[in-house]
């Protein structure tokens, strides 16, 4: 059976509910029709154009990605540069586009939990819980997580291994490098705002990207430590948990569906 966009959402909805989403996030659909009917589904970090070629070259009926096409509303839309740009492909070659931002963030084995997963933390409950999984008693539902790794582990240790499962040259760290580390709060994406809690969880490491001189400094006061893995490491992850997730959801919704994830997006920032 082929599904439409609308099915899709609904696919979407049980792996990220979206209730969970922020009040300012843009989750959902971008551009595109309900009605279009799905065979294909391109997964991506970013809505960006190099994607939006790939889903027009393999033909694919819709575009997925973490990242929002647009989450402000937009006066303007020039098809000359992005987002009109994306918009107008989509409108020409009926590709819809579909987001799971911060929903997938906060959902229980949402991308907080997959991206703990794959540098080593063991996940207890949400950094910050969100109010409308409390009645659930679903501990790990929320901004950011706290955990702890498979045994105590020094900074210096963990700098290491998480560079290596995560296959980046560097990161950047405040804090002892000698200190043992027992207790982990994380978020992926940009997890500034985040510090003050982070401070008062007792944990003893928080890992995250996008992180401020002011906020790095108010870590460093605390005695605690941080390590910036920086935007794109933490949320790549995104792409792999997305096409796994939604290739066991349409198998048992039974849809025939084509989905597969773009591995060739690449962080913006270069260090020289």
């Amino acid at each position: 059976m082929t599904p439409t966009v609308e099915q899709i959402l609904c696919i979407i909805d049980g792996i990220a509910p979206c209730n969970l989403a922020e009040p300012w996030d843009n989750c959902g659909m971008s551009a595109g029709s309900l009605h279009w009917p799905v065979k294909k589904i391109l997964v991506g970090l970013d809505p960006c154009m190099q994607v939006m070629c790939a889903a027009r070259n393999w033909e694919a009926d819709l575009v997925l990605t973490h990242h929002p096409l647009f989450i402000s509303p937009e006066k303007t839309i020039d098809f000359q540069h992005m987002p009109g740009s994306a918009i107008a492909m989509a409108a020409r070659e009926q590709i819809a586009i579909v987001c799971a931002h911060t929903n997938l963030d906060k959902a229980q084995n949402g991308l907080n939990d997959f991206f703990a997963h794959r540098i080593g933390v063991v996940c207890t409950h949400a950094l910050v819980q969100d109010f409308r999984a409390l009645d659930r008693q679903d501990k790990r539902s929320g901004i950011g997580r706290i955990g702890h790794p498979a045994s105590p582990v020094t900074l210096a240790r963990l700098v290491d291994d998480i560079k290596t499962r995560l296959e980046i040259p560097f990161v950047r760290v405040v804090g002892d490098m000698g200190m043992k580390v027992e207790k982990i709060a994380l978020c992926t994406g940009s997890g500034g705002s985040m510090v003050p809690d982070f401070i008062k969880s007792g944990a003893d490491l928080y890992i995250t990207g996008d992180i401020k001189y002011h906020d790095a400094r108010l870590v460093e006061e605390h005695g605690r430590a941080l390590i910036d893995v920086g935007h794109f490491a933490s949320e790549i992850a995104a792409v792999d948990l997305l096409s796994k997730r939604m290739v066991q959801a349409a198998s048992l919704a039974g849809y025939d569906l084509e989905i597969k994830g773009f591995n060739q997006e690449t962080d913006p920032f270069a260090t020289v």
